[in-house]
Protein backbone atom coordinates (compact mmCIF):
# COMPACT_ATOMS: atom_id res chain seq x y z
CA UNK A 1 0.00 0.00 0.00
CA UNK A 2 2.63 2.55 1.12
CA UNK A 3 6.39 2.20 0.86
CA UNK A 4 8.90 4.75 2.16
CA UNK A 5 12.53 4.06 1.33
CA UNK A 6 15.47 5.96 2.85
CA UNK A 7 13.42 9.12 3.30
CA UNK A 8 15.24 12.35 4.12
CA UNK A 9 13.41 15.58 4.87
CA UNK A 10 13.29 18.52 7.26
CA UNK A 11 12.48 22.19 7.72
CA UNK A 12 14.41 25.02 6.12
CA UNK A 13 18.05 23.98 6.20
CA UNK A 14 17.60 21.60 9.15
CA UNK A 15 17.32 17.90 8.38
CA UNK A 16 14.93 16.15 10.76
CA UNK A 17 14.46 12.69 9.22
CA UNK A 18 17.41 10.56 8.12
CA UNK A 19 17.05 7.53 5.82
CA UNK A 20 13.71 6.37 7.23
CA UNK A 21 12.30 3.25 5.59
CA UNK A 22 8.91 1.73 6.42
CA UNK A 23 5.92 0.09 4.79
CA UNK A 24 2.17 -0.28 5.30
CA UNK A 25 0.35 -3.27 3.83
CA UNK A 26 -3.25 -3.41 2.66
CA UNK A 27 -5.65 -3.53 5.63
CA UNK A 28 -2.78 -3.01 8.06
CA UNK A 29 -2.43 -0.59 10.98
CA UNK A 30 1.14 0.58 11.47
CA UNK A 31 2.09 2.86 14.35
CA UNK A 32 5.05 5.22 14.67
CA UNK A 33 6.17 5.83 18.24
CA UNK A 34 9.03 7.83 19.70
CA UNK A 35 9.89 10.82 21.82
CA UNK A 36 8.78 14.36 20.98
CA UNK A 37 10.83 15.65 18.08
CA UNK A 38 11.81 12.18 16.88
CA UNK A 39 10.49 12.89 13.37
CA UNK A 40 7.17 11.05 13.45
CA UNK A 41 4.91 13.82 12.20
CA UNK A 42 7.61 15.02 9.81
CA UNK A 43 7.65 11.58 8.19
CA UNK A 44 3.88 11.64 7.70
CA UNK A 45 3.93 15.15 6.23
CA UNK A 46 6.65 14.24 3.71
CA UNK A 47 4.71 11.14 2.65
CA UNK A 48 1.56 13.23 2.21
CA UNK A 49 3.30 15.91 0.18
CA UNK A 50 3.18 18.61 2.84
CA UNK A 51 6.99 18.69 3.14
CA UNK A 52 9.61 18.27 0.39
CA UNK A 53 11.44 14.97 0.12
CA UNK A 54 15.18 15.68 0.08
CA UNK A 55 16.22 12.11 -0.54
CA UNK A 56 14.74 8.64 -0.88
CA UNK A 57 11.40 7.64 -2.36
CA UNK A 58 7.71 7.38 -1.45
CA UNK A 59 5.43 4.94 -3.31
CA UNK A 60 1.69 4.37 -3.03
CA UNK A 61 -0.07 1.39 -4.57
CA UNK A 62 3.16 0.49 -6.32
CA UNK A 63 3.60 3.87 -8.02
CA UNK A 64 6.11 6.59 -7.11
CA UNK A 65 4.60 9.71 -5.51
CA UNK A 66 7.81 11.31 -4.23
CA UNK A 67 7.26 15.08 -3.98
CA UNK A 68 3.75 14.84 -5.44
CA UNK A 69 1.44 17.54 -4.13
CA UNK A 70 -0.90 16.79 -1.25
CA UNK A 71 -3.88 17.57 -3.51
CA UNK A 72 -2.73 14.97 -6.03
CA UNK A 73 -2.19 12.46 -3.24
CA UNK A 74 -5.71 12.99 -1.91
CA UNK A 75 -7.02 12.14 -5.37
CA UNK A 76 -4.92 8.97 -5.30
CA UNK A 77 -6.52 7.86 -2.04
CA UNK A 78 -4.32 9.22 0.74
CA UNK A 79 -5.73 11.35 3.53
CA UNK A 80 -3.90 12.88 6.48
CA UNK A 81 -5.74 13.88 9.66
CA UNK A 82 -3.64 16.45 11.50
CA UNK A 83 -3.33 16.57 15.26
CA UNK A 84 -5.00 20.00 15.41
CA UNK A 85 -7.13 22.19 13.12
CA UNK A 86 -8.47 19.03 11.57
CA UNK A 87 -11.97 20.45 10.80
CA UNK A 88 -13.37 23.73 9.52
CA UNK A 89 -14.72 25.22 12.72
CA UNK A 90 -16.99 27.83 11.13
CA UNK A 91 -18.76 25.24 8.97
CA UNK A 92 -21.47 22.82 10.05
CA UNK A 93 -20.89 19.08 10.26
CA UNK A 94 -22.62 18.53 6.93
CA UNK A 95 -20.70 21.35 5.27
CA UNK A 96 -17.40 19.87 6.49
CA UNK A 97 -18.35 16.55 4.91
CA UNK A 98 -19.31 18.28 1.67
CA UNK A 99 -15.97 20.11 1.51
CA UNK A 100 -14.09 16.86 2.14
CA UNK A 101 -15.81 15.28 -0.85
CA UNK A 102 -14.28 17.72 -3.35
CA UNK A 103 -12.65 14.86 -5.28
CA UNK A 104 -15.74 12.63 -5.15
CA UNK A 105 -18.51 12.70 -7.79
CA UNK A 106 -21.71 14.21 -6.39
CA UNK A 107 -23.82 11.07 -6.77
CA UNK A 108 -21.19 8.95 -5.01
CA UNK A 109 -20.72 11.58 -2.29
CA UNK A 110 -24.39 11.43 -1.33
CA UNK A 111 -24.17 7.67 -0.76
CA UNK A 112 -20.90 7.96 1.17
CA UNK A 113 -22.41 10.67 3.38
CA UNK A 114 -25.30 8.35 4.25
CA UNK A 115 -22.77 5.65 5.13
CA UNK A 116 -20.82 8.10 7.31
CA UNK A 117 -23.95 9.11 9.19
CA UNK A 118 -24.85 5.45 9.72
CA UNK A 119 -21.34 4.66 10.93
CA UNK A 120 -21.12 7.78 13.12
CA UNK A 121 -24.63 8.57 14.42
CA UNK A 122 -23.31 11.52 16.46
CA UNK A 123 -22.55 13.30 13.19
CA UNK A 124 -26.07 12.68 11.90
CA UNK A 125 -27.51 14.07 15.13
CA UNK A 126 -25.35 17.21 14.84
CA UNK A 127 -25.35 17.67 11.09
CA UNK A 128 -26.40 21.35 11.35
CA UNK A 129 -24.08 22.17 14.28
CA UNK A 130 -20.95 24.24 13.67
CA UNK A 131 -17.85 22.12 14.15
CA UNK A 132 -16.21 24.71 16.41
CA UNK A 133 -18.90 24.18 19.05
CA UNK A 134 -18.35 20.41 19.24
CA UNK A 135 -16.19 18.60 21.77
CA UNK A 136 -12.69 17.44 20.90
CA UNK A 137 -13.81 13.85 20.56
CA UNK A 138 -16.73 14.79 18.31
CA UNK A 139 -14.44 16.86 16.08
CA UNK A 140 -12.06 13.90 15.84
CA UNK A 141 -14.99 11.71 14.75
CA UNK A 142 -15.87 14.37 12.17
CA UNK A 143 -12.31 14.40 10.86
CA UNK A 144 -12.49 10.64 10.29
CA UNK A 145 -15.84 11.06 8.57
CA UNK A 146 -14.25 13.65 6.30
CA UNK A 147 -11.50 11.19 5.42
CA UNK A 148 -14.15 8.68 4.36
CA UNK A 149 -15.81 11.33 2.19
CA UNK A 150 -12.55 11.71 0.26
CA UNK A 151 -12.67 7.97 -0.54
CA UNK A 152 -9.34 7.48 1.21
CA UNK A 153 -7.67 4.09 1.05
CA UNK A 154 -4.83 4.99 3.40
CA UNK A 155 -5.22 7.18 6.48
CA UNK A 156 -2.25 9.05 7.92
CA UNK A 157 -3.29 9.85 11.48
CA UNK A 158 -1.26 12.29 13.56
CA UNK A 159 -1.84 11.84 17.30
CA UNK A 160 -5.56 10.92 17.14
CA UNK A 161 -5.74 10.71 20.95
CA UNK A 162 -4.20 14.14 21.60
CA UNK A 163 -6.13 16.14 24.17
CA UNK A 164 -8.93 13.60 24.56
CA UNK A 165 -10.26 12.10 27.77
CA UNK A 166 -9.45 8.39 28.22
CA UNK A 167 -12.98 7.24 27.37
CA UNK A 168 -12.90 9.26 24.15
CA UNK A 169 -9.48 7.85 23.25
CA UNK A 170 -10.95 4.35 23.49
CA UNK A 171 -13.86 5.37 21.25
CA UNK A 172 -11.60 6.94 18.62
CA UNK A 173 -9.22 3.98 18.56
CA UNK A 174 -12.16 1.61 18.37
CA UNK A 175 -13.53 3.54 15.41
CA UNK A 176 -10.18 3.42 13.59
CA UNK A 177 -10.08 -0.32 14.13
CA UNK A 178 -13.61 -0.68 12.75
CA UNK A 179 -12.73 1.36 9.65
CA UNK A 180 -9.89 -1.03 8.91
CA UNK A 181 -12.07 -4.11 9.32
CA UNK A 182 -15.31 -2.85 7.81
CA UNK A 183 -14.01 -0.43 5.16
CA UNK A 184 -10.75 -2.12 4.23
CA UNK A 185 -8.67 0.94 5.02
CA UNK A 186 -4.98 0.95 5.84
CA UNK A 187 -3.57 3.23 8.55
CA UNK A 188 -0.19 4.78 9.33
CA UNK A 189 -0.58 6.38 12.74
CA UNK A 190 1.63 8.57 14.94
CA UNK A 191 0.61 8.01 18.56
CA UNK A 192 2.12 8.75 21.97
CA UNK A 193 -0.46 6.67 23.82
CA UNK A 194 1.29 3.34 23.22
CA UNK A 195 -1.20 1.33 25.26
CA UNK A 196 -4.16 2.46 23.15
CA UNK A 197 -2.26 2.31 19.87
CA UNK A 198 -1.32 -1.32 20.48
CA UNK A 199 -5.02 -2.23 20.73
CA UNK A 200 -5.37 -1.90 16.96
CA UNK A 201 -1.80 -1.93 15.59
CA UNK A 202 -0.29 -4.76 13.58
CA UNK A 203 3.27 -3.44 13.55
CA UNK A 204 5.20 -0.68 15.29
CA UNK A 205 8.17 1.39 14.16
CA UNK A 206 10.24 3.21 16.77
CA UNK A 207 11.84 6.50 15.76
CA UNK A 208 14.76 8.00 17.64
CA UNK A 209 16.31 11.31 16.57
CA UNK A 210 14.95 11.02 13.04
CA UNK A 211 15.98 7.42 12.42
CA UNK A 212 14.20 4.06 12.63
CA UNK A 213 15.53 2.41 15.78
CA UNK A 214 13.37 -0.72 15.72
CA UNK A 215 10.50 -2.50 14.02
CA UNK A 216 8.34 -4.58 16.34
CA UNK A 217 5.34 -6.87 16.05
CA UNK A 218 2.46 -5.30 17.96
CA UNK A 219 1.34 -8.62 19.42
CA UNK A 220 4.79 -9.08 20.99
CA UNK A 221 4.72 -5.56 22.41
CA UNK A 222 1.30 -6.16 23.96
CA UNK A 223 2.86 -8.91 26.07
CA UNK A 224 5.39 -6.51 27.58
CA UNK A 225 4.76 -4.85 30.94
CA UNK A 226 6.28 -1.51 29.89
CA UNK A 227 7.57 0.25 26.78
CA UNK A 228 9.68 3.13 28.06
CA UNK A 229 12.89 1.54 26.82
CA UNK A 230 11.56 1.96 23.27
CA UNK A 231 11.91 5.69 23.58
Amino acid sequence: MLSIDRLRTGYGAREAVFDVSLSVGEGEVVTLVGHNGAGKTTTLKAAMGLLPVWGGTVSFLGRPITNSSSAANVRRGLCMVLEDDFVFRDLTVEENLQVAAFTTPADAAAGIRRDVFALLPVLAERRTQRAGTMSGGERRMLSLGMALMSQARLLLLDEPSLGLAPVLVEQVMGLVGRLVVERGLSVLMVEQNVDQALRIADRVYVLRAGRIAAEEDAAALRRRSQWWDLF
